[in-house]
C-alpha cells in the first residue's frame, strides 16, 4: 500500500531538473547583456550539497542590465500540470522565470518572483506566465501549458547590483 501511494504522489510531479553533485552544467548556457552590447557578467556553477548557483554582477555599462541562465530541452509534453515549484535559496531579490513553448517561438512566457533570502519553494501558476519578446509584453494569450522546450531564470532590475540565486530543483505539479 505504501509503495502505491507513493507511485500515486510521483504522478503529480514532474521534475525538470534537479541538481546534485553529479550535475552536468554544460546543459545550462548563460546569456548575459553581452549579446546587445552590455557588461554584466553571470555565472552557474555546483555548490558542496550539489545545488547549482547563479550568480554573478549586473553592468548598466552600454544599456546593459541581465543576465540570464537557460536550459534547452527535447518537447515535454506538460498538459495536466498547473503549477512550476521553484525549490530555491535566493538573495532577498526578483528573478524572473523563464518558459519556451517551442525554440522556434520568438516571445517567451515569463513570471517574476521575489525570494525572501532564506531556503523556500516558490509556486507560480502556469495560467499566470505573460508572453514577452525583448522585454515588451505582446498582445497574445498566457502560457497554454501544454508542451515546454526551454526553461531559464533571468536577473536584472534596472540596478548595477551583486546577484546569487541557489537552485534545488524546478518541477510541474498538478
Amino acid at each position: 500500500m505504501l509503495y502505491l501511494l507513493i507511485f500515486i504522489a510521483a504522478m503529480h510531479n514532474l521534475t525538470l531538473f534537479d541538481f546534485d553533485k553529479n550535475t552536468d552544467l554544460s546543459q545550462w548556457e548563460i546569456e548575459n547583456d553581452s549579446v546587445m552590447g552590455g557588461k554584466s557578467e553571470g555565472h552557474i556553477k555546483l555548490n558542496d550539497a550539489g545545488h547549482a548557483v547563479f550568480h554573478g554582477k549586473i553592468s548598466l555599462e552600454n544599456d546593459g542590465g541581465f543576465s540570464s541562465v537557460l536550459h534547452k530541452f527535447e518537447t515535454q509534453k506538460i498538459a495536466g500540470f498547473n503549477n512550476l515549484k521553484l525549490h530555491v535559496k535566493g538573495d532577498g531579490k526578483k528573478y524572473q522565470f523563464r518558459i519556451k513553448s517551442a525554440q522556434s517561438d520568438r516571445h517567451t512566457y515569463v513570471h517574476d518572483f521575489r525570494t525572501s533570502g532564506e531556503k523556500e519553494t516558490i509556486t507560480i501558476p502556469l495560467q499566470d506566465f505573460q508572453p514577452y519578446f525583448h522585454g515588451e509584453m505582446l498582445d497574445k494569450p498566457n502560457y497554454a501549458g501544454k508542451q515546454a522546450e526551454e526553461i531559464g531564470i533571468l536577473f536584472g532590475n534596472g540596478k548595477a547590483e551583486e546577484f546569487r540565486l541557489e537552485i534545488d530543483k524546478i518541477e510541474l505539479v498538478h
